[in-house]
Formats: structure tokens, sequence, C-alpha cells
């Protein structure tokens, strides 16, 4: 991308993309990424995944004349609620397959035998989506500590034997990688205002 399309907005990119079509991979470039994790976090296939993006791009597109920018609803909000709620008709098309395919922990085999709804297994996903992307921007080593202690939850003595570190080191590096998390959950925040 350029500078001038790196300036655009969102709803200007959809809006200009409707006289000239070429435009939209600028959307496509900018969300595609984000949109598949999302979508991979909710349907847990790769090719569904993608597949579900490109469908929610083309919904995006023909529905494009319908956005109308307002107070609290902005192309970023509209487009995920696209996707999220073709992703979601997506999954209950495919459950059935999944009941007799997949030892995912959350199939729907599983959600009928602990009473959880889709809905609910849609936001552990999402959580476990939100924790992976904020790992992922940790440094690997702190990273490696917090998923040791907090996910597996393994004790502070186990991990500090497979790291080769002391308790007292150990124990600052995950007082300095809860410090990391804050400060991107706080960015994260600030970006949203």
């Amino acid at each position: 991308m350029n500078e001038v399309e790196n300036n655009l907005k969102d709803e200007e990119i959809l809006t200009a993309s409707l006289e000239q079509p070429a435009l939209f991979r600028i959307l496509v470039a900018r969300y595609q990424g984000a949109f598949i994790r999302k979508a991979l976090g909710i349907v847990r296939q790769q090719e569904e995944a993608e597949d579900i993006v490109q469908e929610t791009f083309v919904k995006i597109y023909f529905n494009g004349k319908k956005f109308k920018k307002m107070d609290g609803i902005e192309f970023k909000s509209w487009a995920y609620r696209i996707l999220v709620n073709t992703a979601i008709s997506r999954y209950r098309k495919i459950s059935k397959k999944w009941q007799a395919e997949s030892n995912d922990p959350l199939d729907l085999e599983t959600a009928e035998n602990s009473e959880l709804s889709t809905e609910n297994i849609i936001l552990e996903s999402e959580n476990k989506s939100l924790t992976a992307e904020l790992l992922s921007r940790l440094p690997k080593p702190l990273a490696r500590l917090v998923s040791l202690y907090y996910i597996e939850d393994k004790p502070y003595k186990e991990i500090a034997k497979q790291e080769g570190i002391t308790m007292a080191a150990l124990k600052m590096k995950l007082f300095r990688a809860k410090k990391f998390l804050k400060n991107i959950v706080q960015e994260k925040k600030d970006d949203k205002k």
C-alpha cells in the first residue's frame, strides 16, 4: 500500500471501491489476516476459516451501499459483525461433521454434554484467540513462561527447574510479563477510543 492508501479511512475505501472495484483490495489487505485469525478461532479449521473470510469480503462488497457510518458504528465493527455471523452460520452447518470427526474439546457434542451454548463456545474461542494474540506480542521467552504458568498451570518450582532459573528470577520475569501485557491491553483500549 502506498502512503495515500494508508491515509484513507476504511469507509472512504469502501465507498470508492463501489465505483472502482480494484480499490477493494486495500480493505482485503488491511483485514484479511485478522479476519482469518478470528474465523479460525471459531471454526478451528484453516480451510474453513479461509472460505469464511472470502465469503465475508464478498458480502461486505455487495452490501457496501448499505453501510452508513454513524456514532459507534464504524466500518471495522460492521465488517467484524458480518464475519462473525458468517462464521457462526458456517459453524452450525459443519457441526454435525465435527461431531463425527473432531477430538476438539469444544465440539458441539461436548457442548451438549456440558450445556454450553454456541455463543459460549464462540466466546471461549474468542478468549483463546485474544490470549494467543497477546502472547504473540510478548518476547518469546516471556510468552513461554506466561504460557507455562497461567495456561498450563505448572507450579513455580517446576517451571524454574525446567527453564534453569531461580524462583526469584522466574517471579521477576512473570511480573515483567504481566506489566508488558497490561501495557498491550491499555494500548488496545486507547486505539479503540
